[in-house]
């Protein structure tokens, strides 16, 4: 007489990870999915994955950067680009803020509805980044991984992450400062090299999630309007996952793909 089939390896673990991450996974899957139906299945495909291959995880990565190893990869095999979707974002010269910007009137936070209009100019930008800059995007401000989990998830350099991180950011700010009201640009106290260079270190500020070390006094009219739309569009992608819990029908449906 037989008994019972041995349970896979790592069931329990990937179970406890699935706790733990798949709100998370189901987070990545509605900014890369075109509909929530495919980021539930993303879900689903990639703890399944997990439990697959869990022999191989040989823990010199973290639990969750290995998980979501294979998220943005399942992620890139199920997702097609759509007809007319941009392979490359345009040059930077044209996502860099331009002296006749004027200065945007940033928001006090106290209208709801305003607000609102800005999440979905936010997720509207989000949603057409090219699939190269929208995974470093999504997994920095979105998910708040570190770059160089973010270069071990999808197998780059750190160098690369940033400037795919740079390049989605400006894109992003593009739009929030586009759907915000402004007034004519005061003088610029510096000339436009010194702008840049200081949007550049504001862009490092950003990747290590560190303050700013230049007062808001010490900077240009110019610069405050952008460094304002650049942190209003972060605060604003952290605050995507407000609302999108993961539906207890699909938790119910993985966990039993996982005992089965």
């Amino acid at each position: 007489m037989t008994g019972p089939a041995p349970e896979p390896p790592g069931r329990e673990a990937v179970g406890r990870l699935f706790d733990e991450y798949g709100p998370l996974v189901y987070a990545l899957g509605l900014r890369m999915c075109d509909t929530p139906e495919a980021a539930e299945d993303l879900v689903q495909e990639t703890f399944l994955r997990a439990l697959s291959s869990w022999e191989g995880f040989e823990g010199r990565s973290k639990p969750s950067t290995w998980l979501y190893t294979i998220a943005t990869r399942t992620c890139q095999r199920m997702r097609r680009r759509r007809a007319g979707e941009p392979r490359r974002l345009e040059p930077i010269e044209r996502l860099l803020p331009s002296g006749d910007e004027g200065v945007v009137q940033v928001p006090s936070g106290d209208d709801p509805s305003e607000r609102a209009a800005l999440t979905e100019a936010v997720r509207a930008a989000v949603s057409v980044l090219p699939l190269d800059f929208r995974l470093p995007f999504v997994l920095k401000e979105v998910l708040e991984f570190k770059v160089s989990e973010i270069a071990e998830i999808l197998g780059v350099r750190e160098n690369t992450v940033k400037t795919r991180l740079h390049r989605a950011r400006l894109k992003v700010r593009s739009a929030v400062a586009g759907a915000l009201p402004r007034r004519p640009g005061e003088p610029a106290d510096h000339s436009r090299e010194e702008c840049l260079l200081l949007l550049a270190a504001k862009q490092e500020s950003l990747d290590r999630d560190a303050r700013f070390p230049v007062p808001d006094e010490e900077l240009c009219g110019r610069c405050r309007s952008v460094f304002a739309t650049l942190d209003l569009g972060r605060d604003i992608c952290r605050s995507l996952r407000t609302g999108e819990e993961l539906p207890e029908a699909v938790r119910e449906r993985v966990r039993r793909a996982l005992e089965e």
